[in-house]
């Protein structure tokens, strides 16, 4: 990577090259979808272990950290439930020997977040969750913490993302992202004691049987404590093809409550270009200590674009996608609401 030409997203080539290069390895063969137009998606490997409490290895590696909190260990090959409000870490399938000059940063793939499942990313000695210094060589874990629904996965289950960065890339422009609350249905939230959530099936769940509608009365929605809603953005949402974004959340200190899980937008979402104008953000907000009225357009998350290196070669959208051109939209393992 000495020839990149400037700091920015590595886009799906570069991540191919990767690839050959044996800078990103895995257990077993990758497959054909995994290499996203800026991103990474990763595989759960075969074993995971149930632990007491979440941790960041500072000093340590991973595996001595586990050792000392572990409960016990999950084999995941034949398929195991993931109870909600235990704190798992899983081994990946994927690992990594980065170049100097590339580093790495993890997010929960839209799928994950809207059944508010917890995860952040682990590597040995590591001093931030999600964070892959420059250069890492090692395996990388995930820790899983099903929050409202409790979950099935498997090995190859993809929970998680790696978007891979040249160098400092310079944040172009951060902007917010207001909530819509003007349609009849506005949103949903999320139903205690429901079912298992099969992360592997799509479009076999009543989603009824997980969600409750959400109507506004004159343009607000009333936010009650420790409940997951699914919202969507006031304004459309639009990732130019020679940028990537993040969205994260606001301060505190404008609202009781939380965009709960950062995200990735690739290059392409939302435009013309990838047949995807008029796409809106989904937001998956939970409240904190008090309730909380939230306003129609009221800002709840930002987001923050970076350039990428070079254009990609394939857009968002391009292998298919069920989030281009969307609303306010659950999850794909939810069928359609109606």
């Amino acid at each position: 990577m000495s020839d990149t030409p400037r700091p920015g997203i590595l886009p799906c080539q570069a991540i191919d090259a990767l690839i050959a290069q044996g800078a990103i390895g895995a257990d077993t063969a990758f497959e054909f979808d995994q290499v996203q137009p800026a991103s990474l998606d990763l595989r759960l490997g075969a074993r995971a272990w149930r632990v007491r409490a979440s941790f960041l290895p500072g000093r340590h590696t991973v595996r001595e950290r586990i050792a000392t909190v572990a409960m016990h260990e999950v084999d995941l090959t034949p398929g195991v439930v993931l109870e909600r409000g235990c704190v798992y870490i899983a081994e990946l399938q994927e690992h990594l020997k980065l170049p100097r000059g590339v580093s790495a940063r993890a997010n929960p793939k839209s799928s994950t977040g809207r059944v508010d499942v917890f995860v952040r990313l682990l590597s040995d000695h590591g001093a931030r969750f999600d964070d892959v210094d420059d250069g890492y060589e090692g395996r990388i874990y995930m820790e899983i913490a099903p929050q409202t629904f409790s979950v099935l996965v498997r090995t190859g289950t993809r929970l998680n993302q790696l978007r891979l960065k040249a160098g400092d890339p310079p944040r172009l422009r951060t902007e917010s992202v207001g909530v819509d609350l003007t349609g009849e249905i506005a949103g949903f939230r999320g139903r205690r004691h429901a079912g298992v959530v099969d992360l592997d099936r799509e479009d076999g769940h009543d989603p009824r049987d997980f969600w409750e509608p959400l109507r506004p009365k004159d343009g607000q929605l009333l936010l009650d404590p420790g409940e997951f809603y699914i919202l969507a953005s006031k304004q459309a949402v639009e990732i130019p093809v020679m940028e990537a974004a993040e969205m994260t959340p606001i301060d505190p200190s404008v609202g009781e409550f939380r965009v709960h899980y950062a995200g990735f937008f690739d290059p392409g979402f939302g435009t013309d270009e990838a047949h995807g104008k008029g796409s809106r953000g989904v937001l998956e907000v939970r409240s904190h200590e008090t309730p909380f009225i939230l306003e129609d357009g009221q800002t709840v998350a930002r987001l923050v674009y970076e350039p990428l290196t070079e254009r990609p070669d394939r857009l968002y959208g391009d292998l298919g996608s069920h989030y281009q051109r969307q609303g306010l939209k659950l999850s794909k393992h939810f069928r359609i609401w109606g």
